[in-house]
């Protein structure tokens, strides 16, 4: 459920995606890869480590599970991702998250 099962085409595909429609995606297609029901971090492009499993929800919730530090997170907001604060919110939770484990 946690491996990338998409192709080199369908990564492609799927990254433009989320590039090209970042207004409306956040971002959808940028940790990479895609497992059984949920997105899969493929490289590491922020704080988080590669093997990182989880969803950015469209309703202004995220939940991701980092086996490498051992770490699950969760939040859940009233608001949803068609308001930038939600994002913002979702964003500032996971850079506090990870700060905390640098601590």
């Amino acid at each position: 459920m946690t491996t990338n099962r998409l192709t080199a085409e369908q990564l492609a595909a799927r990254e433009a995606m989320g590039r090209d429609n970042v207004h409306i995606s956040f971002g959808q297609g940028q940790h990479g890869g895609w497992g059984f029901g949920m997105a899969v971090r493929t490289y590491r492009g922020d704080y988080a480590p590669v093997g990182q499993f989880g969803w950015d929800g469209g309703s202004g919730v995220t939940t991701y599970a980092d086996p490498a530090n051992q770490l699950t997170g969760m939040l859940l907001t009233q608001v949803g991702m068609t308001v930038p604060d939600a994002a913002r919110a979702i964003h500032d939770f996971w850079t506090t998250l990870y700060q905390a484990l640098e601590d």
